[in-house]
């Protein structure tokens, strides 16, 4: 199966675990592709990436990397110079140029209301180092990320949400490997995370394939099939 089809490693992002990939899972598997939804440990970028770049280099035969959220930012790093990394999906996800954070690109144009619903939790870090984990208040939770998943989906996405540390958000990117890789974007139009405007533009300025879909930042978790099928163009068109 593997020699046939790429290997689909899915990356989710902040406020999120692997389990929000559950839909688009099923649906890549019933179409053979192998699959793997990596944890993503949302301590820092840099680490964050090198753990996905580990996972992507185990990997037998070519891999398509699937990054929503803060994802794209790890995926970005960790592709960048993997032979065996074919293709990079983006899902109403970051693009950093390098230098650039999320907490810089959320903020380049107006719409992110994600800053407000924040709540921070004081944690220190293996290396001794002193920062915040970063949730979403349970109760602002589904407006915030998951306004089109139906209410009791939404309510235990919010009781499960993994945190984020500040300094993950703040950390410049690597050189991006969308730079050398062909990209695939969904742009999220009612994301209010990461404003549609940015998508867009990071979409643009990669030179990605991309399409619109009226959805929340949750749209892996809402429309499963579009994202699904976003995936499997990609990996179509890199085989």
């Amino acid at each position: 199966m593997s020699a046939l089809k790429p290997t689909i490693v899915l990356v989710h992002g902040a406020f999120a675990d692997s389990s929000s990939w559950n839909g688009v899972v099923e649906r890549l598997q019933a179409h053979d592709y192998p699959v793997v939804a990596a944890s993503n440990p949302l301590r820092g970028l840099a680490g964050d990436a090198d753990h996905v770049r580990q996972l992507a280099a185990s990997i037998d035969g070519p891999v398509v990397l699937v990054g929503h959220s803060y994802g794209g930012s790890v995926i970005s790093n960790a592709a960048t110079g993997l032979n065996n990394v074919k293709a990079l999906v983006f899902v109403a996800a970051f693009l950093p140029d390098e230098g650039e954070s999320a907490v810089t690109l959320s903020g380049k144009f107006p719409g992110s209301t994600l800053g407000e619903t924040l709540r921070p939790v004081p944690v220190t870090l293996p290396d001794g180092s002193q920062v915040a984990d970063l949730y979403i208040e349970q109760s602002k939770f589904p407006h915030q990320f998951a306004a089109d998943v139906p209410g009791e989906t939404a309510a235990i996405m919010a009781a499960t949400q993994r945190p984020v540390t500040d300094a993950a958000l703040a950390e410049g990117a690597s050189a991006p490997a969308w730079k050398d890789l062909p990209a695939w974007v969904l742009v999220a139009t009612e994301d209010r995370n990461i404003p549609a405007q940015a998508q867009t533009f990071m979409a643009e300025r990669a030179k990605a394939t991309f399409v619109s879909l009226k959805a929340s930042h949750a749209v892996s978790v809402s429309h499963p099939g579009d994202v699904a099928r976003l995936i499997n163009e990609a990996a179509q068109a890199t085989a």
